[in-house]
C-alpha cells in the first residue's frame, strides 16, 4: 500500500507518480538498499527512501539537503507510532483511520519540517488530540440533548 502526497499536482499526475514508485520498488531485489534515486520520477535532486513492513511500503521523497539515514529513521518513528496506536498496524488500520494517520504524521512532520522524532512524544500528542475530540463531541451531544429537552 502506498500513500503520499505530491504537492501541487493534479490527481492524474499523483496517480502516475504512485504507479512509477510502485513499479520501481516492486522490481527491486529484497536485500538491496532502501535508497533510490528518484530524479526520473520527481525531477532533479530527488531521492526516495522506503521501508517494507509485511504488506505495507512506507515511502518518503526528499531532496539532497536531507540526510538519507535520518529519513529512514523518520519512517521507523512513524511505523513505531502506528504500531503503538493500532497494535501491529495493517492496511485496514490505515484505510479506516485516515484522519488519525494524518494527525500522527502532522505531529512528526509539518510543513516539510521534522517536529518530533520520539514515538512516545507523538503518542502523547495524539492521545491529547483524541481526548479533545471526544470532549468536543460530548459538548455537541449535550447541546443537542439540552435543546431537544427545552423544545418539549
Amino acid at each position: 500500500m502506498f500513500s503520499f502526497v505530491v504537492v501541487d499536482q493534479p490527481v492524474e499526475k499523483q496517480h502516475e507518480a504512485i504507479r512509477n514508485v510502485f513499479s520501481v520498488l516492486c522490481s527491486r531485489a529484497e536485500h538491496v538498499s532502501n535508497f533510490v534515486d528518484a530524479e526520473s520520477i520527481f525531477g532533479p535532486d530527488s531521492r526516495l527512501v522506503y521501508k517494507h513492513f509485511a504488506t505495507l511500503y512506507f515511502v518518503l521523497i526528499f531532496d539532497s539537503s536531507e540526510n538519507e539515514l535520518a529519513m529512514l529513521d523518520l519512517i521507523q518513528v512513524f511505523v513505531e507510532t502506528l504500531d503503538k496506536c493500532f497494535r501491529n498496524v495493517c492496511e485496514l488500520d490505515i484505510v479506516f483511520n485516515y484522519s488519525k494517520i494524518h494527525a500522527i504524521l502532522d505531529e512528526i512532520i509539518f510543513g516539510g519540517q521534522v517536529l518530533e522524532t520520539s514515538s512516545t512524544e507523538v503518542m502523547k500528542a495524539v492521545e491529547e488530540i483524541t481526548k479533545l475530540e471526544a470532549a468536543s463531541n460530548a459538548i455537541n451531544l449535550v447541546s443537542k440533548s439540552v435543546s431537544n429537552w427545552r423544545s418539549r
